[in-house]
Protein backbone atom coordinates (compact mmCIF):
# COMPACT_ATOMS: atom_id res chain seq x y z
CA UNK A 1 0.00 0.00 0.00
CA UNK A 2 1.25 3.50 -0.90
CA UNK A 3 0.60 6.76 0.08
CA UNK A 4 -0.84 9.10 -3.38
CA UNK A 5 0.82 12.44 -2.64
CA UNK A 6 -0.45 15.93 -4.15
CA UNK A 7 0.49 19.38 -5.13
CA UNK A 8 0.37 22.28 -2.59
CA UNK A 9 -2.10 24.80 -4.30
CA UNK A 10 -3.10 28.39 -2.74
CA UNK A 11 -6.38 28.62 -0.57
CA UNK A 12 -9.27 30.20 -2.48
CA UNK A 13 -12.91 30.54 -1.09
CA UNK A 14 -15.86 31.91 -2.90
CA UNK A 15 -19.81 31.92 -2.42
CA UNK A 16 -21.91 31.05 -5.84
CA UNK A 17 -25.41 31.79 -5.54
CA UNK A 18 -28.54 31.57 -7.25
CA UNK A 19 -31.08 34.50 -6.83
CA UNK A 20 -33.24 33.75 -9.28
CA UNK A 21 -34.08 32.21 -12.95
CA UNK A 22 -31.62 34.11 -14.41
CA UNK A 23 -28.59 32.91 -12.76
CA UNK A 24 -27.46 35.90 -11.01
CA UNK A 25 -23.75 34.70 -8.99
CA UNK A 26 -21.62 36.50 -7.07
CA UNK A 27 -18.31 35.96 -6.43
CA UNK A 28 -16.75 37.05 -3.50
CA UNK A 29 -13.44 37.26 -4.20
CA UNK A 30 -13.33 39.00 -7.62
CA UNK A 31 -9.75 39.42 -7.89
CA UNK A 32 -9.40 35.69 -8.35
CA UNK A 33 -10.29 35.41 -11.99
CA UNK A 34 -8.37 32.45 -12.74
CA UNK A 35 -11.12 30.72 -11.09
CA UNK A 36 -13.69 31.66 -13.58
CA UNK A 37 -13.09 28.38 -15.04
CA UNK A 38 -13.86 26.52 -12.32
CA UNK A 39 -17.09 28.89 -12.02
CA UNK A 40 -18.31 27.21 -15.19
CA UNK A 41 -18.11 23.77 -13.16
CA UNK A 42 -19.84 25.06 -10.43
CA UNK A 43 -22.65 26.61 -12.16
CA UNK A 44 -23.17 23.55 -13.83
CA UNK A 45 -23.54 21.78 -10.66
CA UNK A 46 -25.74 24.54 -9.49
CA UNK A 47 -28.17 24.03 -11.92
CA UNK A 48 -28.53 19.89 -11.73
CA UNK A 49 -28.35 20.05 -8.15
CA UNK A 50 -28.09 23.51 -6.13
CA UNK A 51 -29.81 26.32 -7.90
CA UNK A 52 -32.31 27.70 -5.34
CA UNK A 53 -29.14 27.35 -2.54
CA UNK A 54 -25.72 28.80 -1.66
CA UNK A 55 -22.88 26.35 -2.74
CA UNK A 56 -19.58 27.68 -0.53
CA UNK A 57 -16.64 26.21 -2.23
CA UNK A 58 -13.58 26.22 0.09
CA UNK A 59 -10.49 24.89 -2.11
CA UNK A 60 -7.69 24.28 0.31
CA UNK A 61 -4.54 21.70 -0.96
CA UNK A 62 -1.70 21.20 1.88
CA UNK A 63 -0.05 18.26 0.81
CA UNK A 64 3.30 18.78 -0.95
CA UNK A 65 5.24 16.69 -3.56
CA UNK A 66 4.16 14.94 -7.13
CA UNK A 67 3.06 11.34 -7.05
CA UNK A 68 5.16 9.44 -10.34
CA UNK A 69 3.19 6.28 -9.76
CA UNK A 70 1.26 4.58 -12.31
CA UNK A 71 -2.28 5.56 -11.22
CA UNK A 72 -5.05 3.16 -12.35
CA UNK A 73 -7.80 4.65 -14.33
CA UNK A 74 -10.91 5.10 -12.25
CA UNK A 75 -14.11 5.02 -13.64
CA UNK A 76 -16.82 7.25 -11.92
CA UNK A 77 -20.20 6.08 -13.76
CA UNK A 78 -21.41 2.70 -13.31
CA UNK A 79 -24.86 1.25 -13.94
CA UNK A 80 -26.29 -2.31 -12.13
CA UNK A 81 -29.06 -3.48 -10.93
CA UNK A 82 -27.76 -4.55 -7.09
CA UNK A 83 -26.20 -1.76 -4.71
CA UNK A 84 -22.71 -2.44 -3.37
CA UNK A 85 -22.82 -1.47 0.56
CA UNK A 86 -19.39 -3.00 1.29
CA UNK A 87 -18.59 -1.91 5.24
CA UNK A 88 -15.02 -2.05 7.27
CA UNK A 89 -15.55 -4.94 9.37
CA UNK A 90 -13.59 -5.44 12.84
CA UNK A 91 -12.68 -9.37 12.85
CA UNK A 92 -14.57 -10.58 15.91
CA UNK A 93 -16.01 -7.39 16.92
CA UNK A 94 -19.59 -8.72 16.14
CA UNK A 95 -22.60 -6.83 15.28
CA UNK A 96 -22.24 -3.18 16.49
CA UNK A 97 -23.94 -1.81 20.21
CA UNK A 98 -23.78 1.17 20.48
CA UNK A 99 -23.62 4.62 18.50
CA UNK A 100 -20.80 4.67 16.69
CA UNK A 101 -20.73 8.76 16.67
CA UNK A 102 -19.42 8.64 20.66
CA UNK A 103 -15.67 7.31 18.94
CA UNK A 104 -16.26 10.52 16.04
CA UNK A 105 -12.83 12.66 16.03
CA UNK A 106 -12.50 16.45 16.34
CA UNK A 107 -12.32 18.06 12.79
CA UNK A 108 -8.78 19.10 13.35
CA UNK A 109 -8.01 15.74 13.63
CA UNK A 110 -9.96 14.67 10.95
CA UNK A 111 -8.44 17.28 8.32
CA UNK A 112 -4.86 16.38 9.61
CA UNK A 113 -5.28 12.40 9.35
CA UNK A 114 -7.32 11.78 6.14
CA UNK A 115 -4.92 10.40 2.95
CA UNK A 116 -5.36 8.12 0.15
CA UNK A 117 -3.93 4.66 0.00
CA UNK A 118 -2.78 3.27 -3.50
CA UNK A 119 -3.66 -0.47 -3.47
CA UNK A 120 -1.95 -2.18 -5.88
CA UNK A 121 -4.18 -4.73 -8.58
CA UNK A 122 -3.55 -8.60 -7.11
CA UNK A 123 -5.28 -11.72 -8.23
CA UNK A 124 -7.86 -11.94 -5.49
CA UNK A 125 -8.18 -7.56 -5.11
CA UNK A 126 -8.68 -4.91 -8.18
CA UNK A 127 -6.63 -2.71 -5.94
CA UNK A 128 -7.36 1.00 -6.72
CA UNK A 129 -7.05 4.14 -4.25
CA UNK A 130 -9.28 4.16 -1.27
CA UNK A 131 -8.83 6.75 2.10
CA UNK A 132 -7.56 5.16 4.95
CA UNK A 133 -5.83 6.99 7.96
CA UNK A 134 -2.29 8.13 8.84
CA UNK A 135 -2.45 6.84 12.15
CA UNK A 136 -3.93 3.59 11.56
CA UNK A 137 -3.26 2.18 14.71
CA UNK A 138 -5.49 4.22 16.84
CA UNK A 139 -8.13 5.68 14.15
CA UNK A 140 -9.76 3.99 11.08
CA UNK A 141 -12.55 5.41 8.16
CA UNK A 142 -15.52 3.34 8.82
CA UNK A 143 -18.38 3.32 6.46
CA UNK A 144 -21.76 6.19 6.71
CA UNK A 145 -24.73 5.34 4.46
CA UNK A 146 -27.52 7.31 3.84
CA UNK A 147 -30.59 6.83 1.92
CA UNK A 148 -33.14 9.63 1.07
CA UNK A 149 -35.88 10.70 -1.65
CA UNK A 150 -34.25 12.30 -4.98
CA UNK A 151 -34.77 16.17 -5.12
CA UNK A 152 -36.50 16.91 -8.12
CA UNK A 153 -34.29 18.95 -10.86
CA UNK A 154 -33.58 22.87 -9.49
CA UNK A 155 -33.46 21.24 -6.10
CA UNK A 156 -30.36 21.53 -4.74
CA UNK A 157 -28.88 19.37 -1.98
CA UNK A 158 -26.85 21.53 0.13
CA UNK A 159 -23.63 20.06 0.75
CA UNK A 160 -20.94 22.33 1.20
CA UNK A 161 -17.83 20.76 0.22
CA UNK A 162 -14.07 21.50 1.02
CA UNK A 163 -11.23 20.20 -0.93
CA UNK A 164 -8.24 19.35 1.61
CA UNK A 165 -6.01 17.52 -1.04
CA UNK A 166 -5.50 18.05 -4.47
CA UNK A 167 -3.73 19.69 -6.86
CA UNK A 168 -3.07 16.95 -9.56
CA UNK A 169 -3.97 16.30 -13.49
CA UNK A 170 -5.30 13.06 -13.16
CA UNK A 171 -8.28 14.71 -10.92
CA UNK A 172 -7.03 12.44 -7.16
CA UNK A 173 -7.83 14.64 -4.48
CA UNK A 174 -9.51 14.44 -1.01
CA UNK A 175 -12.92 16.40 -0.64
CA UNK A 176 -14.96 16.43 2.85
CA UNK A 177 -18.12 17.31 4.20
CA UNK A 178 -17.55 21.17 5.12
CA UNK A 179 -21.24 21.72 6.28
CA UNK A 180 -25.04 21.85 4.89
CA UNK A 181 -26.64 24.40 3.89
CA UNK A 182 -29.22 25.72 6.67
CA UNK A 183 -32.49 25.12 5.33
CA UNK A 184 -31.29 23.17 2.59
CA UNK A 185 -32.35 19.64 1.25
CA UNK A 186 -29.92 17.36 2.88
CA UNK A 187 -30.28 19.01 6.36
CA UNK A 188 -34.16 19.18 6.18
CA UNK A 189 -33.75 15.07 5.36
CA UNK A 190 -32.41 14.82 9.26
CA UNK A 191 -29.74 12.39 8.22
CA UNK A 192 -26.51 11.69 9.88
CA UNK A 193 -23.80 13.52 7.57
CA UNK A 194 -20.96 15.62 9.36
CA UNK A 195 -17.88 18.09 8.68
CA UNK A 196 -15.17 16.22 7.75
CA UNK A 197 -17.19 13.25 6.43
CA UNK A 198 -16.11 12.22 2.61
CA UNK A 199 -18.28 11.30 0.00
CA UNK A 200 -17.48 8.10 -1.77
CA UNK A 201 -20.38 7.38 -3.90
CA UNK A 202 -23.68 9.05 -4.75
CA UNK A 203 -26.13 6.43 -5.95
CA UNK A 204 -29.49 7.22 -8.20
CA UNK A 205 -32.15 4.50 -7.21
CA UNK A 206 -35.20 3.82 -10.24
CA UNK A 207 -37.43 1.33 -9.40
CA UNK A 208 -38.27 -0.34 -12.99
CA UNK A 209 -41.64 -2.30 -13.84
CA UNK A 210 -41.30 -5.41 -15.94
CA UNK A 211 -43.77 -6.09 -17.95
CA UNK A 212 -41.94 -10.00 -18.69
CA UNK A 213 -42.12 -10.60 -14.83
CA UNK A 214 -45.88 -9.55 -14.87
CA UNK A 215 -45.50 -5.24 -13.56
CA UNK A 216 -43.13 -6.70 -11.06
CA UNK A 217 -40.45 -3.81 -9.70
CA UNK A 218 -36.66 -4.21 -9.93
CA UNK A 219 -34.03 -1.33 -9.41
CA UNK A 220 -32.14 0.44 -11.33
CA UNK A 221 -28.78 1.62 -10.24
CA UNK A 222 -26.82 4.53 -11.44
CA UNK A 223 -23.77 4.96 -9.02
CA UNK A 224 -20.90 8.28 -9.37
CA UNK A 225 -17.82 7.15 -7.71
CA UNK A 226 -16.05 10.36 -5.59
CA UNK A 227 -13.59 8.48 -3.51
CA UNK A 228 -10.41 9.93 -3.68
CA UNK A 229 -11.64 12.81 -6.08
CA UNK A 230 -10.79 16.21 -6.59
CA UNK A 231 -13.50 18.79 -5.72
CA UNK A 232 -13.59 19.35 -9.55
CA UNK A 233 -13.74 16.20 -10.16
CA UNK A 234 -16.36 14.96 -7.49
CA UNK A 235 -18.32 17.90 -9.17
CA UNK A 236 -18.01 16.28 -12.71
CA UNK A 237 -18.59 12.47 -11.40
CA UNK A 238 -21.57 14.60 -9.28
CA UNK A 239 -23.38 16.26 -12.49
CA UNK A 240 -22.80 13.50 -15.07
CA UNK A 241 -25.71 11.56 -13.19
CA UNK A 242 -28.34 10.84 -15.21
CA UNK A 243 -31.25 13.81 -14.76
CA UNK A 244 -34.36 12.86 -12.36
CA UNK A 245 -37.63 11.51 -14.20
CA UNK A 246 -39.43 9.87 -11.47
CA UNK A 247 -40.72 11.37 -8.05
CA UNK A 248 -39.93 7.55 -6.98
CA UNK A 249 -36.48 7.63 -7.44
CA UNK A 250 -33.90 7.11 -4.19
CA UNK A 251 -30.27 8.45 -3.38
CA UNK A 252 -28.11 6.68 -1.44
CA UNK A 253 -25.11 8.62 -0.13
CA UNK A 254 -22.03 6.51 0.63
CA UNK A 255 -19.44 8.57 2.87
CA UNK A 256 -16.65 7.32 4.77
CA UNK A 257 -15.87 8.94 8.82
CA UNK A 258 -12.47 8.92 10.84
CA UNK A 259 -13.35 7.26 13.96
CA UNK A 260 -11.15 6.41 16.72
CA UNK A 261 -10.77 2.80 17.28
CA UNK A 262 -12.38 1.27 20.92
CA UNK A 263 -10.26 0.76 23.84
CA UNK A 264 -10.69 -2.07 26.14
CA UNK A 265 -8.03 -1.87 29.12
CA UNK A 266 -7.09 -5.37 29.97
CA UNK A 267 -6.03 -5.80 34.01
CA UNK A 268 -3.35 -9.07 34.15
CA UNK A 269 -3.32 -11.46 37.41
CA UNK A 270 -0.41 -14.16 37.31
CA UNK A 271 -0.77 -17.17 39.69
CA UNK A 272 1.44 -16.61 43.21
CA UNK A 273 3.95 -18.88 41.57
CA UNK A 274 4.95 -16.86 39.08
CA UNK A 275 5.93 -14.02 41.64
CA UNK A 276 5.05 -11.18 38.55
CA UNK A 277 3.23 -8.43 39.07
CA UNK A 278 -0.31 -7.72 37.64
CA UNK A 279 -0.21 -5.89 34.74
CA UNK A 280 -2.42 -3.89 32.65
CA UNK A 281 -2.57 -3.44 28.90
CA UNK A 282 -4.78 -2.01 26.38
CA UNK A 283 -6.35 -3.39 23.40
CA UNK A 284 -8.28 -2.37 20.17
CA UNK A 285 -11.80 -3.61 19.76
CA UNK A 286 -11.62 -6.50 17.15
CA UNK A 287 -8.01 -7.43 18.42
CA UNK A 288 -7.46 -11.15 19.10
CA UNK A 289 -6.53 -11.74 22.68
CA UNK A 290 -3.75 -14.11 22.02
CA UNK A 291 -2.30 -12.19 19.31
CA UNK A 292 -2.52 -8.60 20.75
CA UNK A 293 -1.06 -9.76 24.37
CA UNK A 294 1.81 -10.93 22.12
CA UNK A 295 2.69 -7.90 20.14
CA UNK A 296 2.30 -6.17 23.62
CA UNK A 297 5.30 -8.34 25.46
CA UNK A 298 2.71 -10.53 27.43
CA UNK A 299 2.59 -14.24 26.17
CA UNK A 300 -0.20 -16.15 27.32
CA UNK A 301 1.56 -19.98 27.09
CA UNK A 302 1.01 -21.92 30.40
CA UNK A 303 3.64 -25.02 30.06
CA UNK A 304 1.08 -27.42 32.60
CA UNK A 305 -1.21 -27.28 30.17
CA UNK A 306 -2.69 -30.10 28.85
CA UNK A 307 -3.86 -30.38 24.39
CA UNK A 308 -7.32 -30.89 24.76
CA UNK A 309 -6.65 -33.75 21.20
CA UNK A 310 -3.82 -35.92 22.59
CA UNK A 311 -3.96 -34.84 26.48
CA UNK A 312 -0.21 -34.06 26.23
CA UNK A 313 1.95 -31.04 26.55
CA UNK A 314 2.63 -28.90 23.85
CA UNK A 315 1.74 -25.86 22.32
CA UNK A 316 -0.58 -25.80 19.02
CA UNK A 317 0.30 -22.63 17.67
CA UNK A 318 -3.17 -21.21 17.81
CA UNK A 319 -4.85 -23.99 16.30
CA UNK A 320 -7.69 -23.81 18.98
CA UNK A 321 -6.25 -27.53 20.13
CA UNK A 322 -4.60 -27.09 23.73
CA UNK A 323 -5.32 -24.95 26.80
CA UNK A 324 -1.91 -23.45 26.85
CA UNK A 325 -3.49 -19.77 26.24
CA UNK A 326 -6.58 -20.37 28.76
CA UNK A 327 -7.61 -17.24 30.77
CA UNK A 328 -9.95 -17.30 33.58
CA UNK A 329 -12.55 -13.95 32.87
CA UNK A 330 -12.99 -12.50 35.83
CA UNK A 331 -14.74 -9.41 35.46
CA UNK A 332 -15.98 -8.18 31.43
CA UNK A 333 -16.62 -10.90 30.03
CA UNK A 334 -19.88 -9.67 27.87
CA UNK A 335 -16.83 -7.76 25.97
CA UNK A 336 -15.59 -10.57 24.16
CA UNK A 337 -16.79 -12.42 21.59
CA UNK A 338 -19.31 -15.46 22.18
CA UNK A 339 -17.77 -18.66 22.63
CA UNK A 340 -18.51 -21.24 20.10
CA UNK A 341 -19.58 -24.99 20.05
CA UNK A 342 -15.75 -26.33 19.98
CA UNK A 343 -14.17 -23.46 22.57
CA UNK A 344 -17.58 -24.59 24.88
CA UNK A 345 -16.34 -28.70 24.66
CA UNK A 346 -13.15 -27.84 25.21
CA UNK A 347 -13.50 -25.70 28.57
CA UNK A 348 -16.69 -26.88 29.89
CA UNK A 349 -15.80 -28.03 33.47
CA UNK A 350 -14.15 -24.65 33.73
CA UNK A 351 -17.45 -22.56 32.63
CA UNK A 352 -15.48 -18.88 33.06
CA UNK A 353 -12.12 -19.70 30.95
CA UNK A 354 -11.71 -18.55 27.81
CA UNK A 355 -9.17 -19.65 25.15
CA UNK A 356 -6.89 -16.60 23.66
CA UNK A 357 -6.36 -17.78 21.00
CA UNK A 358 -10.11 -17.74 20.12
CA UNK A 359 -11.27 -14.94 22.30
CA UNK A 360 -11.60 -11.20 20.38
CA UNK A 361 -11.78 -8.11 22.75
CA UNK A 362 -14.36 -4.92 22.22
CA UNK A 363 -17.29 -7.58 21.39
CA UNK A 364 -20.13 -4.89 19.73
CA UNK A 365 -17.54 -2.41 19.31
CA UNK A 366 -17.86 -1.71 22.77
CA UNK A 367 -14.96 -0.46 25.08
CA UNK A 368 -14.28 -1.24 28.95
CA UNK A 369 -12.32 -3.04 31.32
CA UNK A 370 -11.74 -6.80 31.39
CA UNK A 371 -10.11 -8.84 34.40
CA UNK A 372 -8.13 -12.01 33.72
CA UNK A 373 -6.32 -14.44 35.52
CA UNK A 374 -3.32 -15.89 33.30
CA UNK A 375 -2.64 -19.16 33.55
CA UNK A 376 -5.97 -20.30 35.35
CA UNK A 377 -4.99 -24.15 35.65
CA UNK A 378 -1.80 -22.82 38.46
CA UNK A 379 -3.83 -20.88 41.20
Amino acid sequence: MQQVDYQTEQTHQFLVQSTNSNQVFKIMRPHALHLLIGLVRVVTLAQNLSSTHALLIHIHTRINNQHSAMIPTISRIQSTTQLNEAALPFAGSGPRQVDMNVYNLPLDIIEQEWTANLVAKTVDDDGGIFLGTKNAREYFPDVVSMTVPRPSDGTGLGIMLQEIAGGRGDGLGITVVSGLVEGGYIESCNVDMLPGDSITSISVVRNLKSMELGLTEKAEITSASTECLGYDATVEAIVNLPPCVDEGESMVINMKRLRRKPRIRINLKFPPSQKQSDETVELFAGENLRLGMLVRGVKLNDPLAKRFDTKSEGNCGAGGLCRTCSVSVLRGGDLLNPQKVAEKQMLGDNPRWRLGCKAFVGYGMKEGEISLQVNPGQW
